[in-house]
């Protein structure tokens, strides 16, 4: 079993900064900055003091809206320091869901950046608390959202009822070192740390209420396995306002001293090529799908590459090929998978770096130290034999709870602590997971359950395949039909025919396409993960089902 961290991450920045003050902690390429950890250090407590100024309280509910900014990961550890509880906003968060996790939250803070392509997030609010000019700035009271207190705006511009990211900085200034080591000194590792929202792809989003002790914890077994140093550099690719960005990569790179590289606000294939060739990255991050856009980008191969050394690739099962090519031609030799969910307060499972390449491609690697996991039946609820299907638990540093959602609690972790996934796989008698897709993913074709990633593996092995989806729609008598999206390599032909035949030559009757579509592209969220629920109602309509 390993060491478990009893600290809050406040007090692990401090004691990460006193230890390399003068190595570098984050490089902004968009924004022209580089801080040392000296340099961020005096700048979080600064912020930090800011919000005592502000008022915030500890346990306070504090909403992120930003793509990937410098002030973005300012904001994040000068939120723990004071006890705030922080909350982060998908960057293209429409106003359906803005308003649900605001409100469902009761975040009495928003941090907001104006967007991506101007101001659209600076409409969005207005559009949902049109009070916001008739407001004095930190005084909002929008009834649409009754907790919703202050608007603190990052931008050069003043905005009529926000405060501004630089004006909360400033007014740190006012506030002693002693009464934020005060506030700091309240905190306990037991205190909840993060509050992020699953995608909501089986109902409403739940607000996963993560503590320090967890995230920590979670967070150092899996820097430990990547063995990060004060030397390395990570590419942070992926978004901060999800888990991956902010707990998995940010929080990695600080607990171990690491530099941390900000290639763009959003994910652009070309930028974080740049940005690992000029900055020497020596880790990245990303699902399958980012990994082959860039890969597939016209420049990819003038671009030298050879410092990276390790990373993860999460949230999608990988293709052989393409972890060939990552370990082989961009050099990330020692590139691991993980397996995991915002509930388990980040990763479950993970391949070591000394894992043959071909089982770090068919699984998903073993339980990180101090997690246990086991694959039980369903619907009997007992552990299943050793490589035998069964829905993926996990226990160690799950999750306190789903906020104000205790039947949906109750649902997801079980009396004895044990984390239910809705994940279905396989275990080996060494302890290592293969993931066979989501219980709600499962195809019931004739009697028969179909597993997707089954029929994906044989297809990925097509050599006019780049990608391929493979989930189930309604048959037009009873059970599911299988449909398969298609991405073909870049100046490839092919026929649903010439398809279908390479199917029947590799798979059961049951488990051929009924459907095939070729597509360029397939629905995405932020951090690269297909979004099948999307295909499957896309394809209902294009059907007829």
């Amino acid at each position: 079993m390993g060491t478990l961290l009893r600290k809050t991450i406040g007090d692990l920045f401090d004691e990460v900064a006193s230890r390399f003050p003068d190595r570098e902690a984050l490089i902004d390429l968009p924004g022209g900055r580089r801080y040392s950890y000296q340099e961020l250090l005096t700048i979080v407590n600064q912020l930090a003091r800011g919000f005592l100024k502000l008022g915030i309280q500890k346990g306070e509910h504090l909403a992120l809206w930003t793509p990937n900014l410098a002030e973005s990961i300012i904001t994040e550890f000068a939120a723990v320091k004071v006890g705030a509880v922080l909350m982060t906003l998908d960057t293209n968060a429409q106003p359906q869901q803005l308003e649900y996790q605001l409100r469902q939250s009761d975040s009495q803070t928003l941090i907001l950046s104006e967007g991506t392509t101007g101001t659209e997030h600076i409409g969005m609010i207005r559009q949902l608390c049109p009070e916001v000019d008739s407001s004095a700035p930190g005084q909002l009271n929008c009834q649409s959202l009754p907790e919703l207190r202050r608007l603190i705006v990052i931008s050069d511009r003043a905005h009529t009822g926000m405060l501004t990211w630089k004006g909360g900085l400033e007014s740190g200034r006012e506030i002693p070192d002693l009464l934020l080591s005060e506030r700091q000194r309240s905190c306990d590792v037991a205190d909840v740390a993060t509050l992020l929202y699953t995608s909501g792809t089986t109902g409403a989003p739940k607000g996963v209420m993560s503590t320090h002790f967890g995230i920590a914890n979670t967070t150092l077994a899996s820097a430990a396995n990547q063995k990060l140093t004060e030397k390395d550099r990570l590419c942070l690719s992926v978004p901060l306002s999800h888990m991956f960005g902010c707990i998995c990569v940010a929080l990695a790179g600080m607990i171990r001293g690491a530099a941390l590289v900000i290639p763009s606000a959003i994910f652009d294939p070309k930028k974080v090529l740049e940005a690992i060739a000029t900055e020497r990255c020596t880790t990245i991050y990303g699902s399958p799908a980012a990994f082959i856009a860039m890969m597939e980008h016209p420049e990819y191969r003038k671009f030298n590459l050879q410092s990276l050394r390790t990373g993860i690739m999460g949230g999608a099962q990988c293709p052989l090929e393409v972890m060939k090519r990552v370990a082989g031609e961009m050099g990330a030799k020692e590139i691991v998978i993980g397996y995991g969910q915002t509930e388990a307060s980040s990763w479950v499972t993970m391949t070591r770096p000394d894992d043959p390449l071909e089982l770090r491609v068919s699984t998903v690697g073993r339980a990180l130290p101090n997690v246990e996991v086991k694959l039980i039946d369903p619907l009997s609820g007992q552990e299943v034999s050793t490589g035998a299907i069964g829905e993926i638990c996990a226990r160690g540093f799950n999750m306190k709870g789903y906020y104000k959602m205790p039947a949906a609690t109750a649902n997801a972790v079980d009396s004895e602590g044990w984390l239910h996934t809705g994940d279905l796989g396989t275990m080996d008698a060494e302890g290592y997971v293969r993931t066979t897709g989501r219980m709600k993913d499962v195809i019931v074709c004739g009697g028969e359950t179909i597993y997707p990633t089954e029929i994906e593996e044989i297809l990925f092995c097509h050599p006019k395949i780049s990608n391929v989806q493979v989930f189930g729609v309604p048959a037009r008598t009873s059970g599911e039909d299988v449909a398969a999206w298609i991405r073909l390599e870049e100046g490839a032909s092919a026929t649903e025919d010439e398809i279908l035949q390479y199917c029947r030559e590799k798979l059961p009757v049951p488990s051929l396409p009924r459907y095939i579509k070729f597509v360029r592209e397939f629905p995405m969220t932020l951090l690269g993960k297909v979004q099948k629920f999307r295909m499957r109602e896309i394809s209902i309509k294009e059907y007829g089902l």
